[in-house]
C-alpha cells in the first residue's frame, strides 16, 4: 500500500508545501511521482497531466468571473461601507468578530454567489484593525475556512446544492440509491466536527495576542487611493461608498447573479449575469471595465491556475486506476468490522483530497469504490453518504490546492506576514480534519 500512486504523491506534496515549495511546483512535482509510480513513462505522465487540466476549466472559469463580479461590486462602494462598519467596532471582543467574519463567510456560498473571491477584497483593509486588536491571523484563517466549507457540507443550498447533488448523483451510479432530501440528514453529525473546530480555534488555541508589524497606517488601508493602495488590490479603484441608484443596481446585480446561478445550476452563467447587470447600470462604464477586470483577474486568476493543475493531478490518480488500487488493496484486511471499514475509507478520502484539493472533484471519484464496498460490509444510504461526503471534505481544509485554504491566504498575505502553510493549511487542517474524523466515524456507525 506504501507504494501506491496515491499514497507516494500525497507524501511528496505534504513535505514539500512544509519545506515552503509553492504549491504549483509542489503540484508538478507530486503529479509526476504519481504518473511514474503508475509506471507510466515521463512523457505519457506529462501528456495525461495536460489532457486532464480541462477537468476543472468550468471551476476555474467561474472564480476569473466571480473575481471580475467581486471587483466590480468593490468598485461601487458597497465593500468599503462594510469595511468602515467593522472598523467602526473597536469595543468588540475578538470572538465576536472573528464569528461575524465566519457568518459572512457563510454567505458567499449561499447568498451572495461570489465564494471565495471576496476574501481579498474584504480582508486585506482589516489588517491593520486585525493588527490593533492583536488577532492571531490563524484564527482568521479558521473562520474563513469554516465559512467556506460548513455551509456545502450542511445547507441544501447554493455550492451546498451541487455537492449533495453529486453524492446523491454517483451513489445512485454505483447502485445505492438516496434521495437529495437525506444528504443533509446524512451530513449533520460530520458538520457538528466544524463546529467543534471553529470553538477550539477561537476559544481555545489562538485566543492569545499575536503582534504583526504594522506596515500601513489606517488611512491607507481605510480609504486606498491609486497611490496609496497595496499593488494588485482592488481596493486601490474603489469609490467613496454613498447610498445613491448605484447602490440599489448593485444589490440588483448580486440577486440577479444569485437566482440565475441557482436557475441554470452554473456560476458561470450566474457571474456572466451579475457583470451585464453592472455594466448595463453604469456602476462600471466600459472605459473603466478593462481596469477593474485586470483587477478582477489578479484577485483569482492564480487560484484558478492552481486548481486547472490540480485537475490534471486529479486525471493521473483516476486513469491510473490508483485510487481504485488503493481502496481494493485495504478492502481484503477490513474483515466484519463496520469501524475499521469506517476508519480506512476515511484516510483514503482524506489522502485522495488533499492530493485533488477539491471535496467536489473527489466524491466522483471515491464513491465509485465507496458504494460496493458499503453494501458489502452492510452499511445503510445515510451512512454511506456520510462516508463519502466526510471523506470528500476531508483534506479539503488543510490542502495546499483547496480554495477553502487558498482564499483566506490570498487576503491574509497581503502584507507578506502570513503563511500559506504554516498559517492557513496547518491550522485549518488540525482544527477541522480531526474532528471531522472523528464525528464522521460516528455518522457512519449510528445511522
Amino acid at each position: 500500500m506504501l507504494t501506491n500512486p496515491v499514497v507516494l504523491s500525497v507524501i511528496v506534496l505534504t513535505i514539500l508545501s512544509l519545506m515552503r515549495v509553492h504549491v504549483i511546483f509542489a503540484l508538478l512535482i507530486a503529479a509526476c511521482v504519481a504518473g511514474l509510480a503508475a509506471n507510466l513513462s515521463l512523457s505519457d505522465t506529462v501528456s495525461l497531466f495536460l489532457g486532464g487540466m480541462g477537468g476543472q476549466s468550468e471551476t476555474a472559469m467561474s472564480y476569473i468571473l466571480l473575481g471580475i463580479f467581486a471587483a466590480m461590486i468593490a468598485y461601487s462602494g458597497i465593500t468599503t461601507t462594510l469595511i468602515d462598519k467593522l472598523l467602526a467596532m473597536k469595543k468588540t471582543k475578538k470572538v465576536v468578530l472573528l464569528l461575524l467574519i465566519a457568518g459572512l463567510t457563510c454567505l458567499s456560498g449561499n447568498l451572495i454567489p461570489v465564494h471565495i473571491a471576496f476574501i481579498p477584497i474584504l480582508i486585506p483593509p482589516l489588517l491593520i484593525f486585525f493588527n490593533y486588536l492583536k488577532i492571531d491571523r490563524r484564527a482568521v484563517a479558521c473562520s474563513l475556512t469554516f465559512g467556506l466549507k460548513m455551509p456545502y457540507l450542511l445547507i441544501p443550498a447554493g455550492y451546498g446544492l451541487i455537492f449533495h447533488g453529486i453524492i446523491a448523483g454517483e451513489m445512485k451510479a454505483s447502485g445505492m440509491e438516496i434521495s437529495m432530501s437525506q444528504i443533509p440528514l446524512a451530513m449533520a453529525i460530520p458538520s457538528i466536527g466544524m463546529f467543534v473546530g471553529l470553538f477550539i480555534a477561537l476559544f481555545i488555541t489562538y485566543r492569545k495576542p499575536r503582534k504583526y508589524d504594522d506596515g500601513q497606517t489606517k488611512e491607507e488601508l481605510v480609504e486606498p487611493t491609486e497611490a496609496t493602495a497595496p499593488a494588485g488590490n482592488v481596493l486601490g479603484i474603489v469609490k467613496q461608498p454613498t447610498m445613491n441608484p448605484k447602490t440599489l443596481v448593485t444589490l440588483l446585480a448580486i440577486a440577479v447573479a444569485l437566482v440565475t446561478q441557482i436557475s441554470f445550476g452554473s456560476l458561470v452563467v450566474g457571474a456572466m449575469a451579475g457583470i451585464i447587470v453592472m455594466f448595463i447600470g453604469r456602476i462600471v462604464t466600459l472605459k473603466e471595465g478593462e481596469e477593474v477586470v485586470q483587477e478582477g483577474v489578479k484577485l483569482m486568476g492564480a487560484i484558478a491556475f492552481i486548481m486547472l493543475i490540480a485537475s490534471g493531478y486529479a486525471t493521473i490518480l483516476k486513469e491510473t486506476g490508483a485510487v481504485t488500487e488503493l481502496v481494493t488493496s485495504v478492502g481484503s484486511i477490513l474483515g466484519d468490522s463496520k469501524l475499521l471499514a469506517a476508519t480506512i475509507l476515511l484516510l483514503i478520502g482524506l489522502l485522495v483530497t488533499m492530493g485533488i484539493g477539491t471535496s467536489f472533484g473527489t466524491v466522483p471519484i471515491l464513491a465509485a469504490v465507496f458504494v460496493p464496498l458499503c453494501l458489502l460490509m452492510g452499511f445503510s444510504p445515510l451512512a454511506t453518504a456520510a462516508l463519502i461526503g466526510t471523506a470528500g471534505a476531508l483534506g479539503d481544509a488543510g490542502s495546499p490546492a483547496s480554495d477553502s485554504t487558498l482564499g483566506p491566504t490570498s487576503g491574509l498575505n497581503a502584507d507578506g506576514q502570513h503563511n500559506h502553510i504554516w498559517d492557513t493549511c496547518v491550522p485549518t487542517f488540525l482544527h477541522y480534519n480531526i474532528p471531522l474524523f472523528i464525528f464522521g466515524l460516528v455518522a457512519a456507525m449510528v445511522l
